[in-house]
């Protein structure tokens, strides 16, 4: 276990060590879970808006442009043809929303998988708090440079980021925060590094560790 903080003298936060939970975080490798799981966020996060006016939405006159016959050249109707520029779009697109389905328990499994993954990679590490004492960015700067723990995604398990913290990464572009809940598998894999605080740990565990099935009781 490492420390955001520096620690104090003769203390060696290394050389604690946290139990994790192998459900959670040796979960067996599914790259065809991964993979519904980014094209589900993908999908989501498309806004849908493109917009193409039909020959009927063009602004212009009905008349037609000239006779049926006799002109020796190709029949037309009105200018709002998709034929002619400035015309209507045949087939456009119109706002539709992408977002697909895709059940809980696949996404749970695929939270599993990525976490997994990253402890599979050494680029998942677990510190005791992010509390930050100070906002100031330059302060978290040197401590991140020190630890070599640039392009690092921090996940506390905590309702919201530190504010300490919160305000020192807000300038520091290759470092972001989130909470545990807001954490999803894109970015898990999006991230290089992954450093969770032990609310996150046992965030994680209870949301996706196995569920404790109580004993039956038997009636004499």
């Amino acid at each position: 276990m490492s420390s955001l903080i520096r620690p104090e003298e003769n203390v060696n936060p290394a050389e604690e060590l946290v139990e994790l939970d192998p459900h959670v975080f040796y979960h067996p490798i599914r790259r065809d879970i991964l993979h519904l799981c980014v094209v589900h966020y993908l999908d989501c996060q498309r806004q849908g808006s493109a917009s193409t006016k039909t020959r009927g939405e063009v602004r212009g006159s009905g008349h037609k442009i000239r006779p049926q016959k006799g002109s020796g050249r190709a029949r037309l109707g009105d200018a709002q043809s998709p034929m002619l520029r400035g015309g209507g779009v045949a087939f456009g697109p119109k706002p539709r929303d992408f977002a697909t389905k895709l059940n809980r328990k696949v996404i749970q499994m695929g939270m599993r998988v990525a976490l997994s993954a990253r402890v599979k990679e050494q680029s998942l590490g677990v510190v005791r708090s992010l509390e930050w004492p100070e906002p100031k960015t330059k302060t978290l700067k040197d401590r991140i440079e020190e630890l070599g723990w640039w392009k690092t995604l921090f996940v506390t398990g905590l309702d919201r980021v530190p504010d300490g913290l919160a305000r020192a990464s807000s300038n520091l572009p290759m470092v972001e925060t989130v909470t545990a809940a807001d954490l999803n598998v894109y970015n898990t894999l999006k991230w290089p590094r992954i450093v969770l605080d032990l609310a996150a740990v046992e965030w994680f565990e209870r949301v996706l560790g196995k569920p404790q099935v109580p004993p039956r009781e038997y009636k004499l």
